[in-house]
């Protein structure tokens, strides 16, 4: 208890800046497909839609019900503009597979604690046996025969959590926060109501309509996002380390980055779950050369008679939110 009770006081208040705060308020009001746990924010941020944001609403959500209609699935999807605060969605506040997008939000929350409760976290060296990397799956990292013999710091755990999704990095980075539970904490920390995390790789990736562990939804992943990368959530130099390992993430050529301009700079956390529902989202923060960033997320699952991943399909959603918000032609 005293344990949890000094983790509270020494969480950072989650301060905003102006145009920040305004996509807070807003965040819920451009979603298809409210639930009972977001329709009173969702009622709320909808009356404070301007006459420009709800025309570029329409057209998104005209365009991603025709995707969905081609893809034979479902199409989870929100954008925030962080110098304006306009939002556009689809499917907001409906649960979707989560994969390994956690991962982003798992290494905010371990640059948080090597900041603020356990120093050191970051040049720690932790160790895992060659079982355990072969059982997490995909692990291109922490499989390397001189990687298991030497072991890893902190920060080249995350590097490889984000960067490759290596799935052993993230178990071993999981238990120094409490484990699948502890995410779920820091989520609700963020500020997101129903995103969960319940168990840990590879088996967090079976999901199958209607489940809700292991799942999110696409307005509080962004929101959160949108903390960790821009707003306040963490120190100045822990947000830029996190932003540079996701620009520096290898997995997500052919998905928001595809659907978004050349002369962008796009940081990403993909996942891809397995099964005939085909469960694939991306998370990102996108800088346009000029002008406030865009934080995306993007979830997809097909109808159980298609279960292949379509990464099209999250670039073209990608490129609508951008048209949606105004930044692209």
């Amino acid at each position: 208890m005293i344990e949890r009770d000094n983790e509270r006081r020494r969480w950072p208040r989650r301060r905003l800046g102006a145009a920040a705060l305004a996509a807070s308020l807003l965040f819920g009001g451009t979603a298809c497909g409210a639930t009972p746990e977001t329709t009173a924010a969702a009622r709320g941020a909808a009356s404070a839609q301007t006459p420009g944001a709800a025309s570029g609403q329409a057209e998104v959500t005209k365009r991603l019900r025709e995707l969905e209609a081609s893809y034979n699935g479902r199409i989870g999807a929100f954008a925030i503009d962080t110098g304006s605060g306009k939002t556009v969605g689809h499917r907001a506040h409906e649960r979707f597979a989560g994969n390994s997008t956690f991962k982003a939000v798992l290494c905010g929350l371990v640059l948080h604690k090597a900041r603020t409760t356990d120093p050191g976290l970051l040049e720690r060296r932790f160790h895992w046996t060659a079982e355990e990397a072969e059982k997490a799956g995909h692990a291109p990292v922490t499989s390397l025969p001189e990687n298991i013999e030497n072991g890893l710091t902190g920060a080249q755990l995350c590097h490889a959590t984000i960067t490759t999704s290596d799935n052993a990095a993230a178990n071993v980075l999981l238990k120094q926060v409490g484990g699948p539970q502890g995410l779920t904490r820091y989520y609700r920390r963020l500020g997101d109501p129903t995103g969960r995390l319940d168990r840990y790789e590879p088996d967090l990736n079976e999901w199958a309509p209607g489940q809700k562990r292991d799942t999110v939804m696409p307005a509080f992943m962004a929101r959160s996002l949108a903390a960790l990368t821009v707003g306040d959530a963490l120190a100045p130099e822990d947000r830029r380390r996190l932003v540079a390992w996701l620009n520096a993430n290898t997995t997500g050529s052919r998905r928001i980055r595809a659907g978004l301009p050349a002369d962008w700079t796009v940081g990403d956390k993909t996942g891809t779950g397995g099964g005939e529902y085909a469960p694939a989202g991306d998370i990102a923060i996108a800088r346009p050369p000029s002008g406030a960033p865009l934080v995306i997320a993007v979830y997809t699952n097909r109808d159980g008679r298609h279960p292949e991943v379509d990464d099209s399909v999250i670039a073209q959603t990608a490129s609508v939110l951008a048209r949606g918000l105004g930044k692209t032609s």
